[in-house]
């Protein structure tokens, strides 16, 4: 046998401290490894996997690794190579729906699929959900698709097919989705298409139907390793307990605390009951920190030891101190977005390898930072927008590419049928959908039906076989040509590229540039010797977070998406009631427990800088307000020997929250400054030095002649013609010349 040894896995007392040591040396039987945030769990993994090769003997292909993101997959691929020195094959790392797709690819026919079933992403889900909804003629305004879409995932997630849908509906709203779902199902049938959820299932209804293909799997897979553990559903337990019948050698690697998916269907009780699934369960908890500060770490750790389902650790780390924890309480949303985005200057001035990230509860917050952020002409990317594989004119391309794998997709049909404009219209679209309902057939089984029955005016006609003979074309050529010679036959051979180039437009050749880039990707992939399935599955599973760019300086994301990256500083804003933790929380104990662990999640990304922000008003809804905001409970959870209080003060508190006409009186302004060890006198008509009275910066307070003592948020430029904003309590952002200001400082 070939010699598996590797020098790095010689140290590893001094690569591994004493639990992560625990850890990869347990190799036999179930084994729960708790890792608290910035342990070093992917190290563990992969020194794990080397382990059992290099010291076990155990052959790489017997072991599985799953995880949850292609970037996390790709990361942990790469680590084991450079631990591994061995040819005699690799470990087989994948996220979860990967390798269903690998082992469906293989074996669905058992169960009734073609082998070249079509995976349907979001959007190509939604349109088939609008078809049904036509079908059954109800009106989007009725039922709205994404909502129906949502039931329909929670139906799959949790074992409801949809007759057992209809008998648990408690309303006619729900009853009407679960004929819905129904007749989705059927399409989705008719097409041979999976969506996502399908991935799991259908894996999992495979394995329990065929115990040949099980035992071949258990066989195949002996050792398996699971990643993010917390965030698995019941569909991913059953799948990990049929891959492991035999052996039992599974060990799963998560944190309680970081469990913030059950919108999608993530059970916490997996982790929480794996001593009660698995009696003989080794549990080892990695608890020693590598990313944060102790500050970072104590304030974190106060704020999740609240919630009650948590088995309990204790983070700590060798960096002792830290900056404390700074809190900002900004007199409105303005004012929060400008003070984050001039933090980040002033950090990045002093730090300049320093990155940092803005992290919210929902999306629409980001617009604020978005703007501060152009205002202060920092750069900035958002995260959670569209991944490339979702722009349309990719989306249109990859659909002729499913064509070419899977005639009967008749979503990817009505999206490209008149795409570039090819001269078929409504009355044909009509025409077809009634010719697949009536018939019981798919759109594409429609068409050849229609254009040998010639059903349509010659016309119409002409335009259907045109395109029916285009799309034969190109699924001959799928079977004679290469990859790339595919892509780029497409793109020319539809008029695609044609069209963009006649429209002549700065869009058109950006949308063509991208055609470029997917025809380049796919020569990247016919290198891996991939198959046009495997590209096309690598498009559909790719999520907005694997194009996430480290090397970006400021990244502006929701907490989820934040997940498994690490920053020297972090913004975790918008900490009110009702916004985080957000308002359908607040009624229910286990909801209001994953939005303390979310807000964990965002507090332990901070490597060295943590601030905790929050506005006293916010406009809400359509414009309206602003509204005033009552303080995040998770504020007060974190003991205030930790936090710095960086708020302009409690005369900006005091006039949020509109307490009288007392706000601004001279007593509350020296109380405020006396309590930070400032002596200052504002008797009226005593004026400050001249010196004082025309240095004006930001981060001073001034008092203006009608507005009141107010505090300056941004200053540009200098001397008398600088421009000022200023924060003035109950009157909101000003902004003003220096000269004609009117301004004294305070």
């Amino acid at each position: 046998m070939e010699s598996l040894e590797c020098p790095a896995m010689m140290n590893l007392d001094q690569a591994l401290n004493s639990q992560q040591l625990e850890a990869v040396r347990t190799t036999e039987g179930p084994v729960l490894i708790l890792a608290g945030a910035g342990s070093g769990k992917t190290r563990v993994i992969t020194y794990r996997i080397a382990y059992l090769v290099e010291e076990h003997r155990v052959r790489p292909e017997n072991i599985l690794a799953v995880t949850f993101t292609n970037k996390a997959a790709e990361q942990m691929k790469e680590r084991t190579a450079a631990l591994l020195r061995t040819r005699l094959g690799s470990p087989l790392i994948a996220t979860f729906h990967s390798f269903c797709v690998r082992v469906l690819r293989r074996h669905i026919s058992t169960i009734g699929y073609g082998n070249d079933f079509t995976i349907y992403d979001e959007a190509d889900q939604l349109s088939v959900v609008k078809s049904c909804l036509k079908d059954v003629g109800l009106e989007e305004k009725a039922l709205q698709p994404r909502s129906v879409l949502s039931h329909i995932s929670y139906a799959k997630n949790h074992g409801l097919d949809p007759a057992q849908a209809y008998r648990r509906a408690h309303d006619p709203a729900t009853e009407r989705m679960a004929v819905v779902y129904e007749k989705y199902e059927q399409k989705l049938r008719r097409a041979n298409a999976l969506d996502f959820d399908d991935l799991l299932l259908k894996t999992v209804d495979l394995l329990g139907q065929h115990e040949s293909i099980r035992e071949t799997l258990n066989h195949q897979y002996r050792f398996l390793m699971v990643d993010e553990y917390q965030d698995t559903n019941r569909t991913q337990y059953r799948l990990m307990r049929q891959l492991t019948e035999k052996h039992q050698n599974l060990c799963v690697v998560g944190d309680e605390d970081q469990s913030i998916y059950s919108w999608r269907g993530a059970d916490i009780q997996n982790i929480l009951s794996f001593e009660k699934d698995y009696p003989n369960a080794r549990i080892i908890k990695l608890e020693q920190n590598y990313r944060s500060t102790k500050n970072i770490l104590d304030a974190s750790g106060s704020l999740v030891a609240k919630n009650a389902s948590r088995t309990g650790k204790t983070l700590w780390t060798e960096r002792t101190g830290g900056d404390p924890v700074a809190l900002y309480e900004a007199p409105d949303a303005e004012t929060e977005a400008l003070f984050v985005a001039h933090q980040i200057l002033e950090h990045q001035r002093r730090h300049p390898g320093d990155s940092a990230a803005v992290l919210y509860r929902t999306n629409f917050q980001s617009r604020q930072f978005e703007e501060a952020c152009r205002r202060t002409n920092l750069k900035y990317i958002v995260v959670g927008g569209f991944s490339f594989y979702e722009r349309a004119e990719v989306k249109d391309i990859l659909s002729y590419l499913k064509l070419c794998l899977n005639p009967q997709d008749s979503i990817s049909l009505l999206r490209i049928i008149n795409t570039p404009s090819r001269g078929i219209g409504k009355t044909s679209f009509e025409a077809l959908e009634l010719e697949a309902r009536q018939q019981g057939v798919s759109l594409w089984q429609a068409l050849e039906r229609i254009v040998e029955a010639r059903s349509l005016p010659a016309r119409a006609l002409k335009a259907l076989a045109d395109f029916r003979s285009l799309i034969q074309a190109f699924l001959e050529q799928s079977h004679e040509c290469t990859l790339s010679q595919l892509v780029r036959s497409v793109i020319m051979g539809s008029g695609y590229a044609n069209w963009l180039e006649s429209e002549g437009s700065e869009e058109a050749a950006t949308r063509l540039e991208n055609l470029k880039e997917l025809a380049n990707a796919a020569l990247d992939a016919e290198k891996r010797q991939e198959r046009l399935a495997d590209f096309l599955d690598h498009a559909a599973l790719v999520s907005d977070t694997d194009d996430f760019d480290e090397r970006a300086r400021v990244c502006l994301m929701s907490l989820h998406s934040a997940k498994g990256l690490e920053f020297p500083l972090v913004f975790v804003v918008g900490l009110e009631e009702g916004l985080f933790p957000h308002n359908r929380s607040l009624d229910k104990a286990e909801q209001l427990e994953e939005e303390r662990r979310i807000c964990y999640v965002g507090m332990t990304r901070a490597e060295k800088k943590l601030f905790l922000t929050r506005a006293l008003s916010r406009s809400v809804l359509f414009g309206e307000g602003p509204n005033t905001t009552k303080r995040s409970r998770f504020l007060s959870e974190v003991p205030s020997s930790l936090l710095e209080d960086l708020s302009p003060g409690r005369l900006v508190r005091g006039a949020i929250a509109y307490e009288g006409p007392t706000y601004n009186s001279r007593e509350s302004i020296e109380q405020f400054y006396r309590e930070r060890g400032k002596q200052i006198d504002l008797t009226p008509g005593k004026k400050p030095e001249p010196a004082e009275r025309n240095r004006f910066r930001q981060g001073i307070y001034v008092r203006h002649p009608r507005f009141g003592v107010g505090y300056i948020v941004r200053c540009e430029g200098d001397g008398e013609e600088s421009k000022l904003t200023v924060s003035f309590p109950g009157y909101g952002i000003k902004k003003m010349v220096q000269k004609f200001a009117g301004l004294e400082r305070v």
